[in-house]
């Protein structure tokens, strides 16, 4: 998967379309991704303990690592990922301005 923890991101379709955010998790074997802020999701909980209140919270979902592209570090667009070989290391490159992500 060419998207890791940390990166910025922005939504392609979706009820979030447009908006960006970082990546908290990579769920690779699901090729999905959970980002911080996007496709939040309503839960209520339960009280635990006698006397305690039950309430509405939001967490968020995993999307489609399809549904999302990545945000170059240098020119600030989305962009598709390329890979460039130098030396032992592989880096990730931006297929736009060639730069390193």
């Amino acid at each position: 998967m060419k998207i890791r923890k940390g990166d910025n991101v922005i939504m392609l379709n979706g009820k979030d379309k447009g908006k960006t955010g970082k990546v908290i998790k990579v769920l690779s074997e699901n090729n999905r991704v959970v980002i911080e802020g996007l496709n939040m999701l309503k839960r209520a909980v339960r009280a635990r303990k006698q006397g305690q209140k039950g309430q509405i919270i939001s967490k968020e979902r995993s999307v489609n690592a399809a549904s999302v592209a990545l945000v170059c570090k240098s020119c600030g667009k989305p962009t598709r990922v390329g890979y460039r070989v130098g030396g032992k290391n592989k880096v990730r490159i931006c297929k736009k301005c060639k730069n390193q992500v």
